[in-house]
């Protein structure tokens, strides 16, 4: 199940709009199944009551559900898709659910009408009742609002699902339906704890709304490049983000170090905009290290998925002594051994380090770009 997560997620942050448009395909086509299921089951139950000369496969039903599924996932998927990178990404939660709300209903009554006028005139009634079945406006008011209703509920399922993938990342939400989590599982990861420099004075300088708002667009130009080097976010804790990868994933091709100067050349393009809005441009220091972790479920009020274990906190302590040495980007010696990272990065021994809860000293180097 691991590897499902993990090729789940590579996939995702290459293919992020097809990752989002193939997800509402498939479950718009699973709730057109139901639908039509059902509305098969009750109007086959009443044929037989009543005694009507009507003749209903269920081959052409599913057929029908298949391509409004398709329908219904392309056009609430880009709309989503593109709403909520282009528009939602500075409104108020309250906003953006109203918002899609009124979309939603836009596009459900343009495909509806689609359905009425056109697909069930020209194509289901020909196909699937050559002999004829009128349906009056007094039906068809009957299959709008039961049509309606319907739909309402499953864009509620499904944006439940779309915002818990948004919480714990893509390939995680299966493995909990699963219970992966519910007992500790060891996992072979390299995490990175990256920290604003010089937060307290710039807190100071900007004031705690304006220092908000710095720190929000500092994350989401790391974000920005997170999908071009495999990472996961971890944990956002106050102005730190921590981010993670699996062993294999991080050390190929060394995405795991090219990540952090990845972040700092997006700093340095977006400079005059940073400049202009708040006086400074962002600068991180960063910390990396991997081991083994468990990963656990955790919470009963609030869920989340955990990591424990000494490879965070070895981490943790090793970001918090780059000021000491005057250094943007430190790395265990164990992080770099047996891989070819020297080979595309200027390492240089900072020596053995007595670091803060650590019984033994931990051999420590600075990382920089050749």
């Amino acid at each position: 199940m691991s590897d499902y997560t993990s090729r789940a997620r590579r996939f995702t942050l290459r293919f992020p709009l097809m990752t989002h448009l193939s997800i509402q395909i498939n479950f718009w086509i699973i709730a057109h199944i139901v639908f039509n299921l059902i509305s098969y089951l009750i109007f086959r139950s009443f044929s037989t009551a009543f005694s009507l000369n009507i003749k209903a496969t269920l081959g052409p039903n599913i057929l029908l559900a298949i391509v409004l599924g398709i329908f219904y996932g392309l056009s609430f998927g880009l709309i989503e898709y593109f709403l909520e990178n282009q528009f939602f990404r500075r409104k108020s939660l309250g906003r953006v659910l109203f918002l899609k709300a009124i979309f939603s209903l836009l596009v459900f009554f343009v495909l509806f009408g689609l359905i009425k006028l056109a697909i069930y005139k020209y194509i289901i009634s020909p196909m699937f009742y050559p002999n004829g079945l009128s349906l009056t406006d007094q039906v068809w008011k009957y299959i709008f609002f039961m049509y309606l209703i319907y739909t309402f509920f499953i864009n509620l399922i499904i944006s439940f699902i779309n915002q818990m993938n948004k919480k714990f990342g893509p390939g995680v939400l299966l493995p909990m339906l699963f219970g992966r989590y519910r007992s500790p599982k060891e996992e072979d990861r390299i995490f990175m704890f990256m920290d604003l420099k010089s937060s307290t004075s710039i807190a100071e300088v900007l004031g705690h709304i304006r220092y908000s708002a710095f720190i929000r667009d500092s994350f989401m130009d790391i974000n920005y490049v997170l999908s071009q080097f495999n990472a996961e976010i971890y944990q956002y804790v106050g102005d730190e983000i921590v981010l993670s990868w699996s062993t294999d994933d991080g050390l190929k091709e060394s995405v795991c170090i090219a990540f952090f100067f990845a972040c700092e050349a997006q700093f340095n393009r977006k400079a005059e905009i940073y400049l202009r809005e708040y006086g400074m441009v962002p600068e991180f220091k960063a910390g990396i290290h991997r081991g083994k972790v468990t990963a656990v479920e955790i919470g009963e009020i609030k869920r989340d998925i955990a990591y424990h274990g000494d490879t965070l906190n070895t981490t943790a302590r090793i970001q918090s002594v780059c000021n000491e040495f005057g250094k943007p980007f430190l790395a265990s010696k164990e992080m770099i051994d047996n891989t070819d990272i020297s080979k595309h990065y200027h390492i240089t021994s900072i020596g053995m380090i007595s670091l803060k809860g650590k019984r033994n000293p931990v051999e420590i180097v600075s990382v920089e770009q050749i």
